[in-house]
């Protein structure tokens, strides 16, 4: 089965996604892991999708408005829309998950610019003008929530303006452009 593989260099995070239809719905399935002790995604919001997942093998643990939870083998969990939340592997053992994002907005190719933006910069550092075209794109169905909204609200267009006066953007060869973040493979039915 055909499926988009992402991988971040800095955390070891692997993600397989696809598009797949459920009781009707266009969602996105995904498949992941975390090596032991890692940071997975900084806290953020899904604005249209849910996200619904399982542990597969080892300990979740996530932050979900503010209250901190720690999921192992077997147990749930959902993140509504809307949600602030974030999840790091909270154990010693390799952490696989899998679940679904729907209804699927934007995710597969958020997550897809993403991964090529951390994987451009040092760890913890993404490139700026990289990270605010992703973030100033997407800002109506994905935010990262890593200052108050209304500094981003100033900050990344202001960026993504300086960006496209020096040429940032320019052809396609630069981490995130949309061209190359494209739907992940949709499953058979």
């Amino acid at each position: 089965m055909k499926q988009l593989v992402l991988e971040n260099r800095h955390t070891g995070e692997r993600l397989a996604l696809r598009r797949v239809m459920r009781d009707g719905v266009l969602s996105l399935e995904l498949k992941g892991s975390l090596p032991p002790r890692n940071e997975g995604p900084p806290l953020h919001i899904h604005h249209v999708e849910i996200e619904d997942g399982q542990v597969i093998a080892g300990t979740l643990g996530a932050m979900l408005n503010g209250q901190r939870l720690r999921l192992t083998t077997g147990q749930r969990a959902q993140f509504p829309a809307g949600a602030p939340h974030r999840w790091w592997n909270d154990g010693d053992d390799t952490l696989f998950f899998e679940g679904y994002s729907a209804p699927l907005a934007d995710l597969d190719r958020y997550l897809q610019a993403a991964f090529e933006v951390l994987n451009a910069g040092p760890p913890g550092r993404p490139p700026l003008f990289y990270m605010a075209h992703l973030s100033w794109r997407h800002r109506r169905t994905q935010t990262v929530l890593f200052a108050p909204p209304w500094v981003q609200a100033v900050l990344m267009p202001t960026v993504v303006l300086i960006g496209n006066i020096l040429g940032r953007y320019r052809g396609t060869d630069w981490p995130g452009c949309p061209d190359r973040c494209i739907d992940a493979p949709t499953a058979a039915e």
